[in-house]
Parts: C-alpha cells; structure tokens; sequence
C-alpha cells in the first residue's frame, strides 16, 4: 500500500489560485498557435494545405522524442529553486519569443510558397518544442504539490477553469481579435501576458525539497520500460490521443466549417466556438456535482461517448442555429473529459510510486504527453485526406466541394476518433476508495456480527 506522506511543515503550501491560475499562461498562445496556423497559413497567405499537413507529421516525431527527454531532466534537475521552476522561468521566454515570430511572417517569406513552408516547419518545431518544455514542469507540479484527492479535484477545478477563460479568449474571441487588428498583433498580446502569468505562477509553488533530495534519481530508459509495460498507460493513452485528435480538429476545422459548409464570416467562427467553450464551462459546473456521487471513471467515459454523439448529426446541418445547438452537446462531452483526465493521469503517477518507490512526476507526465500529441498524425491524415479526396489545396483554390471537406475535417474524423476512445475507455480501472458512508455500513455489519456471535 503506497505510504503518503504529510507535506514537511517548512514547506509552504501552494495556493491552488497560484498554480491553477499558470494553466491560463500555458493555454492562451498554444490554444492560437495550434487552432489558427490552418486558417492562418493555408487559407491567409496560400500555404498548400498538402504542406502543412506535411509540417504536423514532421513535428508529432519531434514531439514524441522531446517530451520524455525534457520531462526526464525536469526530474533530475536540482537546484534552490527546485526541480520544476527553472523550467518554466527559462521555457516560457523562449516559447513566446517563436510564438510571435510564428505569426509574424516576413513579406519576402510570404511572397514564396517554399520559402513559407520552411519558414512554418521551423517556427512551429521550435514553438511546439519549447511548449513540451513548460508543461513538462507546469504538468508535473500537478501530482507532486497536491497529493489527497480533494487537494486534487479542488486544484484541478481552478486550473481548469482558467483554462477554458483562456480557450474563450484564445480560441473562440481570437478570429474577431485578428479581424480588428491582425494575427502579428494578437500574438504579441498573447505571448506577454502568457510570459507575465506563468512566471507569476511559478515563482508561487513551493516543492518540497524531501521529494527531491533524498529520493533516488529516476533513470530514463528504465522509467521508459516501467511505464510501457504498465497496459493503463497505454489505455489511457490511446483514449486520451484520440480525445486530443478530436478537440485539435475542432478548434482547426470550425473555421472552415463556418466559412465553406455554412457560407458565414469569421465572426460567426467566434460565436461557434464561444458556445462550444461556454457550454464547457457549464458543463464543468455540473459535472462537478455529478462527480461527487459518481466515480470518475464513469463521468470520464460519459465525456467520450458525449461527444462522439454530437459530431455525428453535426454533419447533416445546414443552419447555423442547429450548428450551434449541437456544439453545446459537444461542449458537455469536453467538460466531462476536462474535469476527468488529470486525476486519473495522478492516479496512474500514485500507482507507479506505489509499485518503484521513484518519484518521476515529469517523465510519465511527459511520456503522457508524448500519447497525446499523437493526434498530430491523426490531425495530418484527416487534412491530407480532405486535400485529396476533395481538391482543397488552399484558401486560393478550395476545390470543387469546400463544404465536404470541412465536414470531414470537423465532423467526420472527431466522430471516429472519440468512437475509439470510448471503446478504449471501457479497459481501464481502478480500485474506487470506498465512502465513508460505505466504510460506517461495513463497521456496523461486523459490530452487529460480533455481538450476534
């Protein structure tokens, strides 16, 4: 049974504002740079849609080998100011650095279709890997400053919110922001108060040096060969990337949904994704209640099996206001993912201290990660096959039936890929604590066994 540990008294707790709050940092330039270099690129300044589906398979290799690599140092790192933070403080000046250059393309790179592919693979490799070295710190602070489930469930509520304040800012109000006053400047906008809040956030969670110091050092390959051996791992990963294919491909084909399907302007992009986010937002409030008397497992599957069911009649609208109704649905089923994947994520951390006594919060967080943003090759697929199945080659010259593509990209490939995550979903368990209600029932049976014997 694992042994859990009371945080030592010298150590200064962490507000669950402070580190909830970093997530809002975290999200709003990663939220614009992977929801709008689509639009932006291919259908903006006539990048082959063929090309950029080029640059996200390129970009998934790079990312499955830097998230362990990057989450493996962050829990060898020692210093002063732990293990985590020095992460963040160095990262997050770096990723805002390549986010704004990422929307901040020179004319004479503009004016050359090959010199914009290359200019975007590099911009992006760099951003996107500069991303996994943040949340490789951000994302295992998680499970190492909060440890009862309360702790948890309450931390994870603000982090969450924060992060659907930021995807209604940076997803669902940014094609209104950049129709004001541009992509290059929103991203300036974004990227400061991206670097303002993480360090903020940083410099306000305290690890305890005990889990550190007088620990063993975790081993990459070993932890690697720990972790694929362990099959909640991989259930849970594959759900998980199958969720994140999903969601990536409705914050990148709404857009085009919106303009090509339903034949409307990029405000109405806004409107889409703002009832999508805020019915998220409800559905967190309600699925916060739901929660306490269900387990988790049950409200993450629901999640899936919610959202699967709303791409589905999606793709036979035609109005705007039953798109829009539909969203909503959608939106519940992210709620319910939302509130649900980081704790069983500790959970599966929790299982493996239990079973190698090594504290390697980073690494599996990492290696988590490295499951998740396998979506980038489903997300290349899905346009790569819209591009040749229906000639959409770029904003220029969208083919005979822009509409189709859309759908495909929007409704058909998500509906697919949450089928997939349900139906994995159903293999993983955990043992459920028992309620203290439970815990008095079972006392009381043997007490009244006891005095009847």
């Amino acid at each position: 049974m694992q042994e859990t540990r009371s945080p030592s008294p010298l150590v200064k707790p962490t507000s669950p504002f402070r580190y909830g709050v970093g997530m809002f940092g975290t999200s709003i330039p990663v939220n614009m740079f992977k929801s709008f270099a689509a639009i932006y690129y291919v259908d903006t300044l006539g990048l082959s849609m063929k090309h950029y589906s080029l640059v996200l398979f390129i970009y998934t290799f790079l990312d499955a080998i830097d998230n362990p690599v990057y989450g493996f140092l962050s829990d060898n790192t020692r210093t002063r100011w732990g293990r985590r933070r020095p992460w963040l403080v160095i990262g997050t000046p770096l990723l805002v650095l390549f986010f704004i250059l990422f929307y901040n393309v020179p004319s004479f790179v503009q004016s050359d279709e090959n010199r914009l592919f290359w200019y975007m693979l590099a911009t992006y490799l760099l951003t996107g890997t500069l991303d996994s070295v943040m949340n490789a710190g951000y994302g295992a602070l998680f499970p190492e400053l909060f440890k009862s489930d309360r702790d948890r469930a309450k931390a994870n509520a603000v982090r969450q919110t924060f992060q659907l304040l930021a995807m209604v800012i940076s997803i669902a109000l940014t094609p209104m922001i950049t129709s004001a006053i541009g992509y290059s400047l929103t991203s300036i906008i974004y990227g400061v108060v991206a670097l303002a809040v993480v360090l903020f956030c940083a410099f306000g969670c305290h690890e305890n040096p005990e889990n550190y110091t007088k620990a063993p050092r975790p081993h990459l390959i070993r932890s690697i060969i720990d972790l694929v051996r362990n099959p909640k791992f991989w259930i849970f990963g594959i759900a998980g990337a199958c969720y994140s294919a999903a969601f990536s491909l409705i914050s990148q084909a709404v857009s085009f949904y919106v303009k090509y399907t339903l034949g409307l302007s990029s405000t109405m992009t806004t409107v889409m994704l703002g009832v999508v986010l805020f019915a998220a937002v409800i559905g967190i409030v309600c699925w916060s209640f739901v929660i306490k008397k269900v387990p988790v497992m049950k409200v993450w599957r629901t999640g899936f099996i919610v959202m699967a069911a709303g791409f589905i009649p999606l793709y036979f609208v035609t109005s705007f206001a039953a798109a829009v109704a539909i969203a909503c649905i959608v939106g519940v089923g992210v709620a319910a993912c939302l509130i649900t994947m980081d704790c069983i994520g500790a959970k599966i951390m929790d299982d493996d201290y239990a079973r190698h006594g090594v504290r390697r919060e980073g690494t599996i967080t990492s290696l988590m990660g490295v499951m998740n943003r396998l979506n980038g090759l489903y997300t290349s697929l899905a346009f790569y096959v819209a591009s040749s199945v229906y000639g959409f080659v770029s904003g220029d010259e969208p083919g005979d039936n822009p509409a189709a593509a859309a759908k495909m990209l929007l409704c058909v490939f998500p509906a697919i890929a949450m089928i997939i995550a349900a139906v994995f979903s159903c293999f993983l368990h955990f043992r459920e604590p028992k309620t203290e209600n439970a815990a008095n029932s079972e006392e009381t049976s043997a007490e009244s066994a006891e005095s009847h014997g």
